[in-house]
């Protein structure tokens, strides 16, 4: 029987002394990270074979590629070793296909050979994979015959499972710490209708794939020191949605504005971020019309599953913990709700958060400039034609609509036309991402009236004071004060000053201190180089006078308050 099986593992492809891994998976078991013996350069790719002195990689956005062996670094060479020795192992030891099948023999006995020997397969293959239950390759070669019994199968992880209605537009893969999901982060519902408070961002694809997929452990672990979503965890994302579509905490980050009472959701629960990413911030129970009522709707970034408002009892559970799950049958989960927290009110699992967020998880990003908010607008309509890669963002302002049209080309930039209520148009080209060598590139760039919306700055290069005023007029008057600015430097100042010492050092600050709710938070750990000491260290003093000097700047008029459009002012004052 052994020889029937190897014969026709070594008809498949593991001639002339080759080693293989059955590339005709989808999803390979031996994707891994490559690299050179020099440190020069990564590939991700998935192991084909290994002839002589050459190995043969699957890349993991397609395409075959050959690399010599001792160009690998000593690690890769190991693993190749081991994994030829495992595959040889599965083939045993094998006479020539021409003593088994010799070329003068007829097509029926070819053909009874070839039945008789996948019998045999289908036969004995358990007792084979319990001998050799590392060799995934023998697994996947099997099942692509069609010979496995539904025990013999290689197990499809749960939280797998929870994404698989929507794996037409979902990548999935597994190893044995956590499965891998990878997406564009756009849902098929349509989006942002019904927002009232609106940034002026707009949902774009994001490439949410290779290194940079979403990650759920595949065995979660309760962690002795929880993550409450009340005081942390204020950006990205706390969990990933059956849709492959991320879930923010329900407070955005200013560690204050509930998202969902505040007007800035859509009829879904979502909006965009400043990288135009569109994710949810309460829970998408609207995805049980397609993963069937009483099944996950998402994970939690520590590993845990996401329900709707009901359990298998179809009852609201009321004993839920803070973090709006408990533990049935073993096993925690939780729960979505109709009020605060929504969602997962936090993480219950072990995860390592750093700048306060979870480590590691996607980044997304924009060929744009994040924008401000609008106020007075409303989006009442949202269209797209994924055949042309164009978008339409409607938005009521003043009783009149306008329009944004998005596209996106095959050069990866995207050309935006802004229509104002009078019908006036205005295009611009995006290309590149912010944050490069030279910020982000824009082609036919507006006239003085520029696209509408105009009446909140359109600019990528607002005043640091004027893109936050709304987070630092703590009163709402329209008017920052001196004052409030110094209760916010006070506010931020002592939040991060762990150990009360009257000092900040660096890792107090920078994402490893303590999580701190304040508009200034952000500012420090992005700017701190600016009014710190040499060593790093940061005095409320120093903090409060730089502060001031912006404040004082904006102020042209010493009135010790400024309205938002004075906040905006950049340049020297213009004489009288």
């Amino acid at each position: 029987m052994m020889r029937l099986v190897v014969a026709v593992v070594l008809a498949t492809g593991a001639l002339g002394g080759t080693a293989g891994a059955h590339p005709g998976d989808d999803h390979p078991p031996d994707l891994r990270v490559w690299r050179d013996a020099d440190g020069l350069f990564e590939l991700e790719a998935s192991f084909v074979l290994a002839q002589g002195d050459r190995v043969q990689l699957l890349k993991h956005e397609g395409g075959l590629v050959w690399v010599p062996l001792d160009k690998l670094c000593a690690a890769d060479r190991a693993w190749v070793k081991a994994r030829t020795a495992e595959i040889a192992l599965l083939n045993g030891t094998s006479p020539p296909v021409a003593e088994r099948a010799p070329a003068a023999a007829g097509g029926s006995e070819l053909a009874a050979a070839g039945l008789f020997a996948l019998v045999a397969v289908a036969a004995g293959f358990t007792a084979l994979r319990k001998r050799f239950a590392t060799a995934t390759a023998a697994v996947g070669f099997a099942a692509s015959l069609g010979v496995l019994t539904a025990a013999d199968e290689p197990k499809v992880p749960a939280a797998q499972r929870a994404f698989e209605p929507f794996k037409d537009k979902l990548k999935l893969r597994a190893d044995e710490q956590f499965l891998y999901v990878e997406s564009n982060g756009v849902p098929d519902h349509r989006m942002m209708v019904g927002i009232t408070a609106w940034q002026q961002q707009v949902p774009m694809p994001q490439a949410y794939t290779g290194r940079n997929a979403w990650r759920i452990p595949l065995h979660p672990k309760l962690a002795e020191k929880p993550v409450s979503a009340k005081t942390a965890l204020f950006r990205g994302a706390i969990a990933l949605a059956a849709n492959g579509v991320p879930i923010f905490n329900p407070i955005k980050n200013d560690g204050k504005t509930d998202t969902f009472l505040a007007g800035e959701l859509d009829e879904f629960g979502g909006h965009c971020g400043r990288a135009d990413d569109y994710h949810y911030h309460i829970a998408p129970v609207h995805l049980e019309k397609v993963v069937g009522k009483g099944n996950p709707i998402g994970y939690a970034l520590d590993g845990f599953p996401l329900y709707g408002f009901t359990d298998a009892t179809g009852k609201e559970p009321k004993d839920l913990d803070e973090f709006n799950g408990r533990t049935e049958n073993g096993a925690y989960r939780y729960y979505s709700t109709k009020k605060y927290p929504y969602v997962n009110g936090g993480l219950r699992g072990q995860v390592t958060v750093k700048d306060d967020q979870v480590d590691p998880q996607p980044r997304a990003s924009s060929p744009r400039p994040a924008l401000p908010p609008l106020r007075g607008a409303k989006i009442t309509g949202f269209e797209r034609d994924e055949a042309k890669g164009t978008a339409v963002v409607t938005y009521d302002l003043n009783g009149k609509a306008h329009t944004v049209k998005y596209t996106g080309n095959a050069d990866g930039s995207y050309t935006f036309v802004f229509t104002d209520g009078a019908g006036k148009s205005v295009t611009e080209t995006y290309r590149g991402r912010p944050g490069g060598k030279d910020g982000p590139k824009k082609d036919n760039p507006p006239k003085k009236d520029g696209p509408p919306p105009k009446k909140d700055g359109d600019g990528p290069r607002l005043p640091w004071l004027a893109a936050h005023f709304d987070e630092l007029d703590l009163d709402g008057d329209g008017f920052l004060t001196a004052e409030e600015l110094k209760k916010e430097v006070a506010r931020t100042f002592t939040g991060y000053d762990a150990n009360k010492d009257g000092k900040l050092t660096k890792a107090e600050y920078d994402g490893k201190g303590p999580a701190v709710k304040s508009a200034l938070a952000g500012f420090v750990r992005g700017h701190a180089a600016e009014f710190a000491d040499a060593d790093g260290t940061i005095t409320r003093e120093g903090f409060e006078k730089f502060m001031l000097a912006m404040f004082d700047k904006a102020d042209r008029k010493k009135a010790g308050k400024i309205t938002k459009a004075e906040a905006s002012q950049t340049g020297p004052k213009k004489p009288e």
